[in-house]
């Protein structure tokens, strides 16, 4: 169930103005998996919950970051951001979804770009950011088609980590990492973020 604050409208109003792009994509090129990797790390952080850690991505320029529901508490998180462990407040959580919106403290935060694909994801090119497996390694992006899965959710062929953002091409963001599966990874798309948003906000 999700646990509407004052950030929602904030953050569903965001989503709402974004535009959309329909028809069939190319796979991404070297520099459009560049440009992901770009974006990535500069809106990327890290979430601590009581008993897991692990990513979130920066939404919203005044500290919203979604995440996977299972790195959060019941009211509160830490965002580590820059090397900074900032401390957090849970605005919307959802165990149905399996993601959750924390708020960090007020300032000006780097957030990535957003697209919303209301036909779904299954058949495109997404894009996933494959963390180093040892230091002094670099991450890899790495693209692949998206799967179809049970709606609203769709797989992709990506070991990721709960919480890991998906981009497209553009280095936007489409999608978030909701549970690993084998080999691969179960995610959801932003549109189905933003019907729950609008379902949370209603009167």
């Amino acid at each position: 169930m999700f646990r509407p604050l004052l950030l929602v409208p904030a953050l569903l109003c965001l989503l709402l103005a974004l535009p959309t792009r329909a028809g069939a994509e190319a796979r991404p090129s070297r520099a459009d998996l560049q440009r992901v990797l770009e974006l990535h790390t500069r809106s990327s952080v890290r979430v601590r919950g009581p008993q897991n850690a692990g990513p979130g991505i920066i939404v919203g320029a005044d500290g919203q970051v979604l995440t996977a529901v299972s790195l959060v508490g019941p009211s509160s998180a830490q965002v580590v951001h820059e090397g900074n462990a900032l401390t957090a407040r849970v605005v919307l959580s959802s165990t149905v979804l399996q993601v959750a919106v924390v708020a960090g403290p007020q300032g000006t935060w780097p957030a990535a770009p957003v697209r919303l694909v209301p036909e779904g994801l299954a058949g495109r090119w997404v894009v996933g950011v494959m963390p180093a497996r040892k230091k002094g390694q670099r991450d890899t992006p790495r693209a692949t088609v998206a799967k179809t899965a049970p709606a609203p959710f769709f797989d992709v062929d990506l070991t990721l980590a709960p919480g890991s953002p998906l981009y497209d091409g553009d280095g936007r963001l489409v999608g978030l990492v909701v549970e690993r599966r084998g080999r691969g990874a179960r995610a959801l798309p932003l549109s189905a973020v933003k019907a729950e948003l609008a379902s949370a906000d209603a009167p």
